[in-house]
């Protein structure tokens, strides 16, 4: 073995990095690398199949608190609208001993109003009538819809 050779690391194969490092050709780092042409916008988007989007500033005017809420998107959402006479708890056995003629007491006096429910949250407080020889229902007292929110927090 040569000098060179006795002072580089040894690979347990026996080729030392001397060898493997005067073997390789010289890299010059000076070199132009070969780069891509450069595309103009225009063509960039052509090619790529991409367009650049274009915003419009918004003016003071438009912030949402002066933007009217458009309600045409909601009318036609189906609610169910449901009255309660009352209600009560019971275990399964006394529930398993109704039968026909049964009463079950409630936790309301009577000519007391009804809960009205939209969707199960309670809306109004009325009474029932008859119109036209089918129930209806009389509001008599509408919860305001800040009251509403209350409940639902």
């Amino acid at each position: 073995m040569s000098e060179q050779t006795a002072s580089a690391t040894e690979d347990p194969v026996g080729v030392s990095d001397a060898d493997v490092a005067a073997d390789m050709p010289s890299v010059d780092n000076t070199e132009a690398v070969a780069t891509e042409p450069q595309l103009e916008p225009e063509q960039e988007t052509r090619e790529s199949g991409y367009e650049s989007a274009e915003f419009e500033t918004l003016d003071a005017e438009e912030s949402p608190e002066n933007i009217e809420p458009n309600l045409d998107v909601i009318l036609n959402i189906p609610v169910t609208l449901s009255m309660q006479i009352g209600a009560t708890r019971m275990t399964i056995e006394e529930l398993m001993r109704l039968n026909r003629g049964s009463v079950v007491k409630l936790d309301r006096l009577a000519g007391e109003p009804m809960d009205v429910l939209v969707n199960g949250t309670l809306i109004a407080h009325g009474e029932v009538v008859v119109v036209n020889e089918k129930f209806g229902i009389r509001l008599l007292d509408v919860i305001s819809p800040a009251e509403r929110v209350k409940k639902l927090r």
